[in-house]
């Protein structure tokens, strides 16, 4: 390659074909060859036929139909016995001409117009109540404009936790005109919104638009910001905790939010306000969320939430009671009163009991068990005969006749 471009400038200079040919200790011809071409030389080594050439055809007869099929398969069904290796580095040739091309585009976002919604699961077990350890999701937010990240994490996949994104939002004071989740099941599948997001939606006004299948780059920004948090927010740290777990998540957001985002060249705090600005307002009435329940409240005086049960007082045993029950705190009340109020246990299968309820059925259980004796059906019914007399009228003509008596 250097003798050619050596050969083509020194003809341009004027040197003679000859002498260049002499100085550079190559024949005329070679000389002549690198003029008329207009690249530099290559090696090619000429096509031959090789073992896998008689089985080309119907490989690729075969990767048309299905390009995704193993080599393995199509080894077998070729009926291939020679070297695997050399078969699949074939194959491996092939495939790409067969695959259908799926483009993706690159895609602006407006401010205020989506934000893109998503679980991550930290590569470490929390700590619960029963002392054994659970792999959680995190709720995780990011505005598409701005790239601010919002995270909070969550007991469980269930749509009751998952429109926990309200606390989110509530932070951020503001609402997308749009949120962009994939086909997670607690959002909804298919064609239809899982029970309570499409009330939830029409509460904020906004639209809950969910991907179809195989369109990873629609909502690539959440999915990078979780590579982000295992490398930069995960390492080193040790969580006691899911509380602590969001405490330390949330002081560290307040550090990432501010730190210069490579794509758009500013920081995600920058640019929020631009954002926030192009965003739907709250509403005004909060939207119904989290665990909602009636129940008849059985004599065992406990209520289910996810898979723990939580006291009840007693006293309304055999009524319906109304139990909800959001990220943090489970309440139930009868008729409005509120008759049981409880933290909510991340921890599958726990009992949580308080201690006034123990001791009120107690006492309805003694009350049961040793009644007041039955009272006298003919108590109070006794009275003096001389009440009657006057009822009637009878004292007088009684005492007329006593008179009489006397005279005679």
């Amino acid at each position: 390659m250097e003798d050619w471009a050596l050969i083509r400038r020194l003809v341009a200079d004027g040197v003679p074909q000859r002498q260049v040919a002499r100085d550079l200790v190559i024949g005329r011809s070679t000389v002549q060859r690198a003029l008329a071409s207009d690249r530099p030389p290559k090696y090619e080594r000429a096509v031959v036929p090789t073992s896998f050439t008689a089985f080309e055809p119907l490989v690729r007869q075969l990767l048309a139909t299905t390009p995704d099929m193993p080599a393995t398969v199509l080894a077998e069904r070729v009926g291939w016995t020679g070297s695997i290796t050399w078969f699949r580095d074939n194959v491996r040739r092939l495939r790409p001409q067969h695959r259908p091309v799926d483009p993706a585009d690159r895609l602006t976002w407006l401010a205020g117009d989506a934000a893109q919604c998503d679980l991550w699961f930290p590569p470490k077990r929390i700590p619960l109540e029963d002392s054994s350890t659970a792999l959680l999701p995190v709720l995780v937010i990011t505005c598409a404009h701005s790239r601010f990240m919002l995270a909070r994490m969550i007991p469980t996949r269930h749509t009751a936790d998952l429109l926990g994104m309200w606390e989110l939002l509530g932070q951020l004071g503001r609402v997308p005109r749009r949120l962009i989740w994939d086909n997670e099941s607690g959002i909804g599948r298919g064609k239809r919104h899982a029970e309570g997001v499409g009330a939830f939606a029409g509460t904020l006004a906004t639209t809950v638009q969910r991907l179809k299948p195989y369109d990873p780059e629609s909502k690539g920004l959440v999915e990078r910001r979780n590579g982000f948090f295992e490398t930069s927010f995960m390492p080193g740290r040790d969580f006691a905790s899911p509380a602590d777990f969001n405490t330390q998540l949330t002081n560290w957001l307040a550090i990432a939010n501010a730190r210069i985002v490579r794509t758009i060249k500013t920081r995600p705090v920058d640019r929020l306000e631009a954002d926030w600005a192009a965003m739907l307002p709250l509403p005004p009435v909060a939207p119904a969320l989290g665990w909602v329940n009636r129940v008849r409240l059985g004599r065992d005086y406990y209520v289910r939430v996810d898979s723990s049960d939580y006291s009840v007082d007693p006293a309304v045993i055999g009524r319906f009671v109304d139990v909800t029950a959001d990220l943090s705190r489970v309440e139930v009340r009868h008729e409005g009163r509120l008759v049981a109020a409880h933290d909510r246990v991340w921890a599958r299968g726990m009992t949580i009991t308080d201690p006034a309820h123990v001791a009120a059925a107690k006492v309805l259980r003694e009350q049961y068990q040793h009644p007041r004796p039955a009272p006298d059906p003919h108590e109070g019914l006794v009275r003096d005969l001389a009440e009657y007399d006057r009822a009637f009228g009878l004292v007088d003509q009684i005492a007329d006749v006593d008179t009489q008596g006397e005279v005679a």
